[in-house]
């Protein structure tokens, strides 16, 4: 996760204190997906930080604890909080706040300086419910997580549990292209995970001919 241009040896304390943070976090992601979410939202905001900027040490550990919260809600009504239609935003917006509180818990034990748990639980706390970004590191946040939506496995995994074909997820994910994204770069990035997802589909829906 950490940048490449970055020493080798900050390089791998970072590292090193994210892998600590994501492990405490595991037992608060296994839920909704979140694991996989977590992990590709973070290689979104690698290339989202390479070109738009932004402080890893906010970025990162605001990705990796940004949903730790849906842990709080009974999985029975988290599908009643998010996705298409008409949601329960209170609902929602439990998982925020939970989050912010569980983050800063978690960031305390690792002795994670004050100043950025305070960012980090900003971001974390309006996430979903807050628009307009607050930061550029806010911004590869909001982006990040929502490219995770354009990936292969974000793209499958929500057609299934919105119940939606797969054709239907990427006429949803189009329509979206413009109100989701804050950054150029998470526009581009967007675009192309779309066009390759719009491919895998022609492929799949190409007649075979045998001979």
């Amino acid at each position: 996760m950490p940048d490449s241009t970055q020493p080798e040896n900050e390089r791998t304390m970072m590292q090193e204190i994210f892998d600590v943070i994501f492990d405490l976090a595991m037992p608060f992601l296994d839920t909704r997906e979140n694991k996989t979410h977590t992990r590709i939202s973070c290689r979104f905001a690698e290339r989202l930080l390479k070109k738009e900027g932004g402080d890893p040490h906010v970025v990162y550990p605001a990705l990796i604890l940004h949903d730790v919260g849906w842990k709080c809600i009974p999985e029975d009504l988290q599908l009643s909080a998010f996705g298409p239609g008409d949601k329960d935003m209170k609902l929602n917006r439990i998982h925020e706040i939970e989050g912010a509180r569980i983050a800063r818990d978690i960031l305390e034990q690792v002795r994670y300086p004050q100043h950025l748990i305070k960012e980090i639980t900003d971001i974390i706390i309006g996430h979903d419910s807050r628009k307009i970004a607050i930061s550029i590191n806010d911004a590869v946040v909001k982006d990040a997580d929502k490219l995770w939506r354009y990936s292969e496995d974000g793209a499958r995994i929500n057609a299934l549990r919105f119940a939606l074909s797969f054709s239907q997820n990427l006429d949803r994910l189009r329509k979206k292209l413009d109100e989701w994204f804050i950054t150029r770069t998470g526009l581009t990035i967007a675009k192309e995970e779309l066009r390759l997802r719009e491919s895998s589909l022609d492929r799949l829906s190409a007649p075979s001919h045998s001979l």
